[in-house]
């Protein structure tokens, strides 16, 4: 697109061009001066720009380049005001408890000054965004105008619809990953780190990262793979990818030990379930020099080797902690390590140093049988009544005996050894680690993983993400940034509720409500002030730790 306006000044045309950016969509103006010369009897002209376009005034705005010193000076002016009080246009009364509760906590994980580093002109947004995803729970965006309307909020203004599919589309995977090496830093050292993934399910056929793979909520749709990193003992996360969803846990955890080390993050510790195990990833963890946790199944040869020599003796009363209700023990084995060199050429082979931690839990070995007894009835109906499954053909060969004559027909025998040779092993579980701990340290440890579940518990049902609604790939991506923001919140809230006890009196929903209710009051001329506060009131936000909310 392009359009011109133009005026005659002697020899010198003064003209104003437009030029439409196919890319961006941005109309750019140009200022383009033109004149004969008579040396050597060509035209000759100069652009500049000046700005751009506001497609819905049709005002010309001026561009960073330009006007500096007004914008300093502006800049200078808005300083001044931030230091003496606060003056209001209007006067205003606004719901103000719970959203003063988020600005704290934003300001003690010093989330609100990292996402000004890395967003100086939508970090206000952000926050809004994130605090209204939080408090008006399993609520579309769209939504968002009747909220913003009655509370203050760090943006202070409605956020159409159109805007925040563009402020999602503006969030930058440079930008999110500052976010990342800054938030990083502040981690508490030496805790180790919950990994793990969900999935979100979709309608959409144009984003390419739908597909079908192993869908954790049994959800026939395709899906999105979600991987989150948790701290243990900051409850927080720190880390999260998208990738498609038929690509399996066990591939991942190479690709996340580049994105840490990318990121600065140094070394760590890592917490992972049973789908993160294979030989490859404990031989990385162990190349990058990095401590483990991970769950492994029984049915590796290895584990049921040590297993087996201590079967009798792990279920002894100095192995048994009523804290946990679980017998625990601990077997100190090697690792057989490999190490492929690419430039040298080979293998290299050894052994590390590696415990395997043994653990028999008495209700898991009775659920574990009846839902086996359950299973064996049902496959012996079917091979009884004929109505075989292609699918339990295994099983059928493994557990029964059939011989089918012309008289008698199907008969059907249970093979009564091979059945208690797989309830042998039934309530048993194991983990593996290459750092020295109790078997019960190790487990309290593993179990820390809960904190990734609620988490996306808090990610699908809270916080609206168990359908994807977005349409293009750069709005997805910063919708999933913005839902991390609110994560980090939330999860702040959750521990504290935690450490309190609060849970037992309240659900998050009904602790934020009850500080929702706060008001505050804006008048012309006069500074903040905040409406009555209950002791009820005053109790949450000191167990929250964050004070009372004060007029300026």
């Amino acid at each position: 697109m392009k359009g011109v306006s133009s005026c005659l000044l002697d020899d010198v045309s003064m003209t104003t061009v437009f030029q439409k950016d196919k890319r961006s969509g941005i109309t750019y103006a140009y200022e383009s001066q033109a004149w004969w010369d008579k040396e050597k009897k060509q035209s000759r002209s100069k652009r500049t720009l000046i700005g751009r376009l506001d497609e819905a005034t049709g005002e010309i705005v001026p561009t960073d380049g330009r006007c500096r010193k007004d914008k300093q000076q502006a800049k200078d002016e808005l300083q001044k005001v931030k230091q003496g009080p606060v003056s209001w246009t209007q006067t205003r009364h606004l719901y103000y408890g719970a959203t003063w509760l988020l600005d704290r906590i934003s300001e003690t994980l010093h989330l609100t000054n990292d996402l000004e580093a890395c967003f100086p002109r939508d970090y206000k947004q952000i926050l809004s965004i994130a605090y209204y995803l939080i408090l008006e729970n399993n609520n579309p965006l769209y939504r968002f105008e009747k909220w913003g309307m009655i509370h203050h909020h760090p943006y202070g203004k409605d956020i159409p619809s159109p805007r925040s599919s563009e402020l999602f589309a503006s969030i930058t995977d440079e930008a999110v990953a500052k976010f990342f090496r800054l938030q990083g830093k502040r981690r508490i050292e030496q805790e180790y780190w919950a990994y793990d993934s969900t999935s979100i399910s979709s309608y959409s056929d144009t984003l390419k990262q739908i597909q079908y793979g192993n869908n954790k909520e049994h959800d026939r749709l395709a899906q999105l793979n979600l991987l989150l990193v948790f701290g243990e003992a900051s409850g927080l996360p720190f880390y999260y990818r998208k990738l498609a969803g038929n690509i399996p846990d066990v591939k991942t955890v190479k690709t996340l030990l580049a994105d840490l080390d990318v990121l600065g993050l140094g070394k760590i510790k890592l917490v992972m379930d049973r789908g993160f195990y294979s030989e490859a990833n404990i031989n990385g963890l162990y190349k990058e020099h990095l401590k483990f946790l991970v769950g492994v199944r029984l049915s590796l040869t290895f584990v049921r080797k040590q297993l087996d020599l201590v079967y009798d003796s792990i279920r002894q009363f100095q192995n048994y902690d009523p804290a946990l209700d679980t017998y625990g023990f601990t077997v100190l084995t090697d690792w057989p390590y490999t190490e492929e060199r690419p430039n040298k050429g080979g293998v290299l082979k050894g052994t590390r140093r590696i415990y395997l931690h043994l653990y028999y839990n008495i209700d898991k070995g009775a659920e574990d049988e009846r839902n086996f007894d359950i299973m064996i009835a049902k496959y012996y109906h079917e091979l009884i009544s004929g109505q075989t499954n292609e699918k339990h053909e295994k099983d059928y060969q493994k557990f029964f005996t059939v011989k089918r004559t012309p008289k008698r027909g199907s008969q059907v025998t249970v093979n009564n050894d091979a059945i208690s040779e797989a309830k042998r092993y039934f309530g048993f579980f194991t983990l593996l680690t290459n750092e020295k701990m109790d078997a019960f340290t190790a487990l309290r440890l593993y179990r820390m993983k809960d904190v990734v579940e609620k988490a996306f518990g808090n990610i699908k049902e809270r916080l609206n993400l168990r359908r994807l609604l977005v349409s293009s790939e750069r709005n997805l991506d910063g919708k999933l940034f913005v839902e991390f923001v609110a994560l980090i919140l939330i999860s702040y809230i959750n521990k504290k509720m935690q450490d309190q006890g609060l849970y037992k009196d309240y659900t998050m929903q009904q602790l934020l409500d009850k500080l929702d209710v706060i008001e505050c009051f804006l008048s012309p001329g006069h500074a903040l002030r905040v409406g009555e506060i209950l002791d009820q009131q005053k109790e949450l936000y000191t167990k929250l730790g964050t004070g009372l909310p004060a007029s300026l």
